[in-house]
């Protein structure tokens, strides 16, 4: 990620519909160079809607999204070129092609450095090897993705998303699909993209304690609207917690990580 540019991507008050029908109400999001930003909450909030505007996939009805000191939806000069090369997503899903090798795959994250009628990219096969190496995908380099498991190809989708080499990266459930081993890798490689390589993190979490390790910030999402957003500690707390899922949750510190500890409080908890 050496090459990745330092830039902010913000939105801001953005109104977001399906259609006729108003999903998300006046939420803004701050995306920050050298930090990991989590927008969590129940499901059918609007986390992933708001990521998909951030990504200028998803058009607001209202507010505005900029990058650096550009809008993106409306007014702006950005190709889709040059927003690749600083803008990357990581969406939940993504096909499987049919006869490609996981380091044609990766390889498609280097599409928007590509030039010349050859599509030449002097960096792009050092980049490549980085993110395979990043995700741990290289000794597979050269198997089709159509063997792969679900947990393996969900890894070898965020090795393109780095070989892109982005300043700013949004993530949707990165997680989903992967066992305990590569769940915790990947969330540290999220973790040193931010501290290590100043890229500003967007990422969808449905596990509040994933969200307690890995996020600086964290954007509470209930009903469409934001619940409350700034650090892992102003934001999850049993109340605010309590209210968006509408199911008790107990806050604790946990005692071998030191991070927040989030947990449901159902008929059949057992309690001490």
């Amino acid at each position: 990620m050496s090459n990745a540019p330092v830039v902010m991507l913000a939105g801001q008050d953005l109104v977001l519909a399906h259609h006729e029908h108003q999903v998300v109400h006046g939420v803004s999001v701050e995306l920050a160079p050298g930090t990991v930003t989590a927008l969590v909450g129940p499901n059918g909030s609007g986390k992933s809607t708001v990521l998909r505007s951030l990504a200028r996939l998803h058009k607001p009805k209202q507010g505005e999204v900029r990058l650096g000191d550009r809008q993106v939806w409306r007014g702006s000069a950005l190709s889709g070129k040059e927003f690749a090369r600083n803008v990357t997503l990581l969406t939940q899903q993504r096909p499987t092609p049919s006869g490609v090798s996981v380091e044609d795959v990766v390889g498609y994250g280097r599409h928007p450095y590509r030039t010349g009628w050859r599509g030449t990219d002097p960096d792009g096969a050092a980049a490549v090897a980085r993110a395979m190496a990043m995700t741990g995908v290289a000794e597979m380099a050269g198997r089709g993705v159509d063997e792969l498991s679900g947990g393996e190809l969900q890894r070898v989708w965020l090795a393109s998303c780095l070989a892109q080499e982005t300043g700013v990266l949004l993530l949707d459930e990165p997680t989903n699909h992967l066992d305990l081993r590569y769940q915790v890798e990947i969330l540290d490689v999220v973790r040193d993209l931010a501290t290590d390589h100043s890229v500003a993190v967007g990422v969808v979490l449905h596990d509040l304690d994933h969200a307690a390790i890995i996020a600086d910030r964290v954007v509470l999402l209930s009903q469409g609207k934001a619940l409350a957003s700034g650090t892992v500690k102003e934001v999850l707390t049993a109340q605010h917690l309590t209210e968006a899922y509408g199911v008790v949750v107990h806050v604790a510190d946990d005692p071998v990580t030191g991070t927040l500890h989030c947990r449901p409080v159902g008929r059949h908890t057992p309690r001490v």
